[in-house]
């Protein structure tokens, strides 16, 4: 009678942490580290869910695009997570900040950031944005509809001046998901290239003696992983600039490229390639000037994702683990409160157990929520210990961006906590959202 040798089931592998901030470790089989510190004592000691960053990842990555644009104006993009202390890192690794709104902009000038290096855009600015920008002294408005040009120099009033660019929509196609590309006309952003739109509007600016024109912006999505959108970008911006040059006898300083740089979620992904973008971006700003008998503009560059995103790790306690007919579902103390990318673009992540060994054989899980949504689901079809159980730690790299930018306080579940990881040490920066922060918003009955 023949035998058959069923698979042994063996212990999971050495964590892959290609996509982890670089001073993850792990120090022991199923403990990861992040600069030295266990992240089962940061869950520990701060509860959960909550979001650690890498203070020196964050620092690194600021100093990784100075040097690879090292004549460009680097502006961070606070939209994908601020804070007090993550103003402080920009300012002191010398970039400026890219803001959207009078709270990113207050907070900003509140904590000593100038505000000659600070630019605000949107495509809808409230009065309350374009005051505080003008009270406070940001260096430029980007101007983004042409119903805008009027109203800005009014608030600028007799005498005044503020610098302004404008933001062109140059019809190109490009990033992760069509919820997150801007640089094609179908969608809300910017001036068309296309229809005119652009070059109107800069008539109008022109008009207005209370707005300094200082150069072109555009931004051509998010997640993007290829040089080529980039460079087609800076030949379309460039032949605007010689046309306005033609009519106006206008020489713009400044170009706008805005941000975008993609970054891997999971193992396996790639990443935009700063150093071949840098590359690529000078050779084809210089060969499209040269061919247009411009002088080259300064480039100015907008990254956030790709600064901050590899820096971060969501951290969540398994709440129960529920097996269906055909799926086993995960459910975690946070969930699209937390972060709501799934849901809102399908965004797909690795998450990892954490805090002990396990000798167990993985198994596809789906890791959801705690929100009352279907949609809840953080990491659907991976593969995690067939052992999991209620209280294990659940720990999700590459959380830095557009996670407590983006949370929400749905189901009046409070936004977690950040606490930022150094040389061996956890300190607070932003402390949990409470019950009592909750309640105390609530002043009528």
């Amino acid at each position: 009678m023949s035998v058959v040798n069923e698979p042994v089931p063996t212990a999971p592998a050495a964590a892959d942490l290609s996509v982890w901030p670089v001073s993850s470790t792990e120090p022991h089989r199923g403990e990861i580290a992040v600069c030295g510190v266990p992240l089962a004592e940061i869950a520990e000691r701060f509860g959960t869910p909550v979001y650690v960053l890498d203070e020196g990842e964050v620092r690194e990555r600021c100093r990784m695009y100075r040097h690879a644009f090292p004549d460009a104006e680097v502006l961070y993009a606070a939209k994908a997570f601020l804070c007090r202390a993550m103003i402080h890192w920009v300012d002191e690794e010398g970039l400026g900040l890219d803001v959207c709104s009078a709270g990113e902009l207050e907070l900003a000038v509140t904590t000593g950031f100038p505000p000659e290096r600070i630019v605000l855009h949107g495509n809808a600015k409230s009065p309350a944005d374009v005051r505080a920008a003008l009270r406070l002294g940001a260096g430029r408005i980007v101007i983004d509809s042409a119903s805008e040009i009027a109203r800005l120099a009014a608030a600028v009033g007799p005498g005044g001046r503020q610098r302004v660019m404008v933001r062109v929509v140059p019809g190109i196609s490009a990033g992760g998901h069509e919820k997150i590309r801007t640089g094609t006309d179908d969608q809300k952003f910017g001036l068309s290239l296309t229809d005119g739109g652009a070059e109107q509007a800069v008539a109008r600016i022109l008009d207005q003696p209370q707005l300094e024109l200082t150069g072109v912006h555009c931004h051509l999505g998010s997640q993007i992983t290829e040089v080529a959108p980039y460079a087609e970008a800076v030949r379309r911006l460039v032949g605007l600039m010689a046309r306005l040059r033609e009519r106006h006898g206008l020489v713009l300083p400044e170009l706008d490229l805005g941000g975008g740089h993609g970054i891997a979620y999971r193992p396996g992904e790639r990443a935009l390639d700063i150093t071949a973008l840098a590359r690529t971006i000078r050779s084809e700003l210089a060969a499209a000037c040269a061919a247009a008998g411009l002088a080259v503009p300064r480039l100015i560059i907008e990254p956030g994702r790709a600064v901050v995103g590899p820096a971060g790790v969501a951290l969540y306690r398994v709440l129960s683990v529920k097996h269906t007919a055909g799926r086993t579902f995960v459910a975690v103390d946070g969930g699209m409160g937390d972060n709501p990318r799934p849901a809102l673009y399908g965004a797909r992540y690795a998450p990892r157990l954490t805090g002990r060994r396990t000798t167990s054989a993985t198994a596809p899980v789906t890791v959801v929520g705690r929100h009352c949504e279907a949609g809840d689901v953080l990491a659907a079809d991976v593969e995690l210990p067939a052992d999991l159980r209620a209280g294990d730690l659940l720990a999700v790299p590459v959380s830095g961006a557009y996670h407590l930018s983006m949370a929400s306080g749905y189901n009046m579940v409070g936004r977690p906590p950040v606490v930022a990881v150094r040389a061996g040490r956890a300190r607070l920066l932003v402390r949990r959202e409470s019950l009592d922060d909750v309640r105390g918003r609530d002043v009528g009955l």
